[in-house]
C-alpha cells in the first residue's frame, strides 16, 4: 500500500460487547426491559451486567469458555448472554420447548461446560441434564432454587464497575443450532463480526418506529433475541412475554403502547382469527416484522386490512441471520403490486445474493435457482462439521437451501425449500405455490402441501388444510381451485382436513412431522 505500514489491529471492529456497553450509556435512565411488573432501566441493566461479569469471573469463567442458557423469556437470561459477549464466552441458547434429548445433544455437541437455568420452570430438566452429562461441570440458577448456585444472588455481592469488553471480533460468540427438521441440528458458528453486522443491517434496512417499544412473544432463543441489541441501540423498550397467547398480545400492546413486534405467520393467523381483535386497541403498532416461514398473501392482505400498512418481512436463516433480504412496509402494495406480497423483498445492502443452479451458475431472471449469499453476514461454518461446511460453501457461496425466482425489478420470490420440492411424474412441484392458492379460499385458515407415496406418480401432491370456524370440508372445490390457477400437475390428488397444523418449537409448520404420518418408516430422505 504505497509503503504504508498499518499497525496491527487498526481495522479491528466493534464486538457485540462494545455495542451493548455503548447502548447502555445512550439509554441512561430510559426503560430497557419489561416483563409483567418488572421494569429495568438501561442504567440498572448496566449495573447488573457489571455484577454478573464479576460473578462469572470469580467462578472461573474466562474467554473461550462455552455456556448455555435454558430459560423462558426473562431479562436475566439475556443478562447472562450479554455478560458472555463482554467476556468472550461462546453462548448456546436452548429452546425452552425442546426435549431433554435435544437439550442433551446440544450441550454435548457444543462443548458447553456451564449451564444457566431458570429454576422455577426448568429445575427438573436441569437435574436430569446434570446427571446424564459428565462434561457439564457447572450449573447456575437464575434465582433461588434447588439446582445450582444462585448466580443472581452471587452477583449482588459485587459493586458495579466500568464495563469493558475483552472479546475479539473473530471470537465465536454464539452457536445457533439449526431446527433439525432434516436430521440432527447443526451448530452454526457466529463470530462477533457476524453478529455486529446483523445488528447494523437490522438498523439500516428495517422499518423501525421513531419510538421503539418492542414486544417479544416468540422465544428470545431465536429471531426475537437477535433483535434485542438493535432495540437497545435505539434506546428502545424491549418487552418480553413468556409464551404466545392472542389475548395477552392484545393486552400488552395496549398497556405498553407497543410500536413494533416480531411474529411468525402462524401467530398472525391466530391473531386474525381471534375474536378479541375486534375490540383490541392495536393502534400503537407501526411495524409488525414477520418471517421464519412463508406467509399466505391472502392472509397478509387480511392482516393489512385489520392492522393497517404495518407489515415488514425479513428473510434470513441461522447461517445468515435475519437480514439476507427485506420486504419493507411500503413495498407491501396489494393495489399496484399485489404479486409482491409473495416476495421476500430485495437483498440487503451488504450481502451479495445470487440465484444459482446446481453447477454454480446464475440463473436468468424469472427462473428458479437456489438463494446463495456472500458477505460479512455469513456464518464461519458448522461447529465440528467440516464436510457439512464445505457442502454449504460450494462454488464459493453459502447455499441456503431455499429455491427462488427474481423478477425484473430485483425482488426475490421463494418458491420453496429444496427439500420440500415434490417430484411427481417427473415434474417439479413447489408446495408453497399451491399453499398460496389454497389460502385464497375464504374457508381456509391455513394449508400445508406435501408429497406422499404413490405407486403411479412416485409422489402425489397432498394438501392438508385447516378450515376457518364454521366452514364445511369441500375437497373437490379446493382441488378445482388449484387446477384452475396452476394446472393439473399442481392440483392435489387428495385433501385432508385437520384441526391444526403441527409446528416446530419456533412456530414453523413442521412438514417433517406431517410427512411422517404418510411415509412412516419409509419417509423420504430430505437432508
Amino acid at each position: 500500500m504505497h509503503g504504508i505500514q498499518t499497525p496491527a489491529g487498526l481495522f479491528e471492529g466493534c464486538t457485540m460487547g462494545d455495542l451493548i456497553i455503548r447502548a447502555i450509556a445512550r439509554g441512561g435512565d430510559r426503560p430497557a426491559f419489561a416483563l409483567d411488573e418488572q421494569v429495568i432501566t438501561y442504567r440498572e441493566f448496566g449495573a447488573g451486567l457489571s455484577r454478573m461479569v464479576q460473578a462469572l469471573t470469580a467462578r472461573g469463567l474466562k474467554r473461550g469458555d462455552a455456556i448455555a442458557a435454558l430459560s423462558s423469556n426473562r431479562p436475566e437470561a439475556f443478562l447472562v448472554v450479554a455478560a458472555g459477549y463482554l467476556m468472550g464466552l461462546r453462548s448456546t441458547w436452548l429452546h425452552p420447548m425442546a426435549s431433554e434429548d435435544d437439550h442433551a445433544y446440544l450441550i454435548e455437541d457444543s462443548g458447553v461446560t456451564t449451564l444457566f437455568v431458570d429454576p422455577i420452570a426448568f429445575a427438573d430438566r436441569a437435574s436430569a441434564l446434570k446427571a446424564r452429562l459428565p462434561g457439564l461441570a457447572r450449573l447456575f440458577g437464575l434465582g433461588p432454587g434447588t439446582q445450582g448456585e444462585d448466580i443472581l444472588a452471587l452477583s449482588q455481592s459485587f459493586a458495579p464497575t466500568a464495563l469493558e469488553s475483552v472479546a475479539h471480533c473473530d471470537d465465536v460468540c454464539t452457536l445457533i443450532y439449526t431446527g433439525g427438521t432434516t436430521g440432527k441440528p447443526k451448530g452454526v458458528m457466529h463470530t462477533h463480526r457476524v453478529q455486529v453486522n446483523m445488528v447494523m443491517t437490522e438498523l439500516t434496512e428495517w422499518d423501525w418506529p421513531s419510538e421503539t417499544r418492542f414486544l417479544a412473544m416468540t422465544p428470545i432463543t431465536h429471531a426475537a433475541g437477535a433483535m434485542i441489541v438493535a432495540v437497545m441501540w435505539r434506546s428502545g423498550l424491549f418487552v418480553m412475554s413468556k409464551g404466545f397467547d392472542a389475548q395477552r398480545f392484545f393486552d400488552i400492546v395496549e398497556r405498553h403502547r407497543i410500536t413494533c413486534t416480531f411474529l411468525v405467520p402462524t401467530m398472525i393467523y391466530v391473531l386474525l382469527d381471534h375474536p378479541g381483535l375486534d375490540t383490541a386497541d392495536v393502534s400503537s403498532l407501526q411495524t409488525i416484522i414477520y418471517g421464519a416461514s412463508p406467509m399466505s398473501p391472502a392472509r397478509l392482505v387480511e392482516g393489512m386490512r385489520r392492522f393497517g400498512p404495518v407489515f415488514m418481512q425479513l428473510y434470513g436463516q441461522s447461517e445468515a441471520p435475519n437480514c439476507v433480504s427485506t420486504l419493507r412496509r411500503h413495498e407491501h402494495d396489494p393495489v399496484n403490486h399485489p404479486q409482491r406480497l409473495a416476495s421476500c423483498g430485495m437483498p440487503s445492502a451488504n450481502v451479495q445474493v445470487k440465484l444459482l443452479n446446481e453447477e454454480g451458475q446464475e440463473v436468468p431472471v424469472g427462473e428458479v435457482g437456489e438463494i446463495c449469499c456472500r458477505g460479512p453476514l455469513v456464518m464461519t461454518g458448522y461447529w465440528n462439521k467440516p464436510e457439512e461446511s464445505e457442502k454449504a460453501f460450494r462454488h464459493g457461496w453459502l447455499h441456503t437451501g431455499d429455491l427462488a425466482r427474481r423478477d425484473a425489478d430485483g425482488f426475490l420470490y421463494i418458491v420453496d425449500r429444496s427439500k420440500d420440492m415434490i417430484i411427481t411424474g417427473g415434474f417439479n412441484v413447489f408446495p408453497r405455490e399451491i399453499e398460496d392458492v389454497l389460502t385464497r379460499h375464504p374457508d381456509v385458515a391455513a394449508a400445508a402441501v406435501i408429497g406422499v407415496p404413490d405407486g403411479k406418480w412416485g409422489e402425489a401432491v397432498k394438501a392438508v388444510v385447516v378450515l376457518r370456524e364454521g366452514a364445511q370440508p369441500n375437497a373437490e372445490a379446493l382441488i378445482a381451485l388449484v387446477r384452475e390457477a396452476k394446472g393439473v400437475v399442481h392440483a392435489p390428488k387428495s385433501v385432508d382436513f385437520i384441526d391444526s397444523l403441527p409446528v416446530t418449537g419456533l412456530g414453523k409448520p413442521d412438514k417433517k412431522a406431517l410427512r411422517a404420518r404418510y411415509w412412516g418408516e419409509t419417509q423420504r430422505a430430505v437432508n
